[in-house]
């Protein structure tokens, strides 16, 4: 979608040499040149589309033994270039078909820049939406925003599967370098004496899935390459359908001396004029405007708009004033969220071309009489223990507080002492030790969580009383809290407690992952915890 981009400077560092702007074609190659005063040239197959060269300043960072492309490489593809005269400068367009994609690289004319953009029919056969840069890791060894979490180079040994490793005695993995999507700016990989970044932007991603709290890998220094990507969707942890028949992007990969750049106050709609398959200008958008309402102001007021065809999402403003980003027209779902957590959904709004549509909406979390509550409802283990570090690092790193079952006591135990996760032969259960001034008579336990693995669900027991095993929730065939991931279905589950079971004085309430499924370590079955409260009313 059109949203603004501001790309740092380079001129303060400008090199003497002006290249030419254009392309030539060497043998089935084709050769680009941006004519930036920090000069940026690479080379395209003609036959794959992979970027097989790419050389900024006169230096070549494009790894030695693979290309720079889409997925996995496309194999084989229609590769062709064009040059084009617009209003507002001079473009080089390369277009690479398939039967089912189409992919664009767009260079402007002073600016060292590769824009991109991916128009697919249907799903890759690798299961996964990419663009993935594979730079050479001698030149562009550092990373960020995270820093070393996702360096896996050197690695002395694996953890798990093929993508958590162990080097200098920390766990090291590409997972640990996402972001959610409503927090997104540059991400980047770095090096050299002149400290060249090499960054990915991507303005909020229409076309990709699983709304704006889904994240995803976003660079890699592997040792043999430093790999830079933008993620337009996976199976990581997917709660969403992919979207078909859209255009993904525009995105660009930048290369600057100039330090990290950021998505600001810039103008994509040239692409308007590149006759890119699916692009919308503004122009035939609308919007979403509105207040939202009921979100306590401590949290984040989030709303979000979703169909089959795009996404979209805002932070409403202290007072709960809230515009949508420029939508593709249509009919929404409308979503607000107390930070993470969902509290209302309304449907059928429509957004018509060049219109601005006006809808309010309101929390619908209902008000009770809490005896206690663990946690906040806000869709994430905030606060609790280990959720500072798990996004980061693998459950198993030595910096890790100690996983075992734990006993929270009511009053006196802090919040970062319970468990963000409940692993079934780890550390479960979880015990919950609580006095009360009189017998409630009926109560209700709720657990609220963000994610299930491998069909983990809570059961409780109260004093004597079990109790019912709840149903499997839907499976997510993925890694969770393993990868840095936490963020599912949300299963919340309500317990009726019968009258009689609590009483006046020392309660004890016990927490168990179940499920039939089983795993090893911390790859067994396991719910991470949202919050946690016992209520009447």
């Amino acid at each position: 979608m059109l949203l603004p981009v501001l790309l740092l400077s380079t001129l303060g560092f400008a090199s003497s040499v002006s290249a030419a702007f254009g392309f030539t074609k060497s043998g089935n190659n084709y050769v680009i040149d941006a004519g930036s005063s920090e000069p940026l040239i690479f080379t395209v197959s003609g036959t794959s589309c992979d970027i097989t060269s790419i050389k900024y300043r006169n230096v070549e960072l494009q790894g030695p033994t693979k290309g720079s492309h889409i997925s996995s490489g496309l194999g084989s593809a229609t590769v062709s270039a064009t040059q084009i005269s617009g209003s507002s400068g001079q473009y080089v367009k390369v277009t690479c078909a398939t039967s089912t994609l189409t992919h664009y690289m767009v260079v402007k004319s002073g600016d060292s820049t590769i824009y991109m953009a991916t128009h697919i029919t249907a799903e890759p056969d690798i299961g996964e939406l990419r663009f993935i840069a594979r730079l050479q890791s001698s030149k562009l060894p550092n990373e960020y925003p995270y820093g070393s979490a996702s360096t896996t180079a050197g690695s002395t040994s694996t953890v798990e599967g093929s993508d958590v490793f162990v080097v200098n005695g920390q766990t090291r993995s590409k997972f640990y370098s996402s972001t959610r999507f409503i927090d997104k700016d540059a991400q980047c990989v770095y090096g050299g004496s002149d400290e060249i970044h090499v960054c990915m932007l991507a303005p909020q991603p229409e076309s990709s899935s699983g709304g704006p709290f889904f994240r995803d890998i976003e660079s890699n220094n592997a040792g043999d390459d430093t790999n830079l990507y933008w993620y337009m969707n996976s199976g990581h942890v997917q709660t969403e359908a992919w979207r078909t028949n859209v255009l993904h992007g525009p995105y660009m990969m930048t290369f600057s001396r100039s330090g990290v750049p950021s998505v600001k106050n810039a103008d994509l709609s040239f692409f308007g004029e590149l006759d890119v398959k699916g692009f919308v200008p503004t122009s035939s958008r609308g919007y979403v405007s509105g207040t939202a309402s009921g979100v306590p102001s401590n949290f984040q007021t989030v709303v979000h708009w979703y169909n089959s065809a795009a996404q979209y999402w805002t932070i409403a403003s202290s007072n709960g004033a809230f515009k949508s980003p420029p939508m593709k027209t249509g009919s929404y779902t409308m979503v607000l969220y107390q930070g993470e957590y969902k509290v209302a959904t309304a449907t059928g709004v429509s957004v018509s071309s060049g219109g601005t549509t006006t809808k309010n909406i309101a929390s619908t979390l209902a008000g009770h009489k809490s005896l206690w509550k663990i946690g906040e409802y806000d869709g994430q283990p905030t606060g609790f223990l280990n959720a500072d570090k798990f996004l980061r690092m693998h459950p198993s790193d030595s910096r890790m507080g100690s996983w075992s079952p734990a006993t929270y006591t009511v009053g006196s135990s802090s919040v970062g002492q319970f468990p963000m996760a409940l692993f079934q032969n780890v550390n479960n259960p979880v015990t919950i030790k609580f006095n009360l001034a009189s017998a409630p008579g009926a109560a209700t336990l709720r657990i609220a969580t963000t994610l299930s693995f491998a069909g983990s669900r809570p059961q409780a027991k109260v004093n004597s009383w079990s109790g019912p095993s709840p149903a499997a929730p839907t499976k997510i065939d993925s890694r969770g809290v393993t990868r840095g991931a936490y963020r599912g279905y949300g299963e919340v589950y309500d317990i009726s407690i019968p009258s009689g079971t609590l009483v006046s004085g020392s309660n004890t309430i016990t927490i168990s992952s179940i499920s039939g499924s089983s795993g090893t370590t911390f790859l067994n079955p396991n719910i991470i915890f949202d919050c946690v409260e016992l209520f009447t009313g």
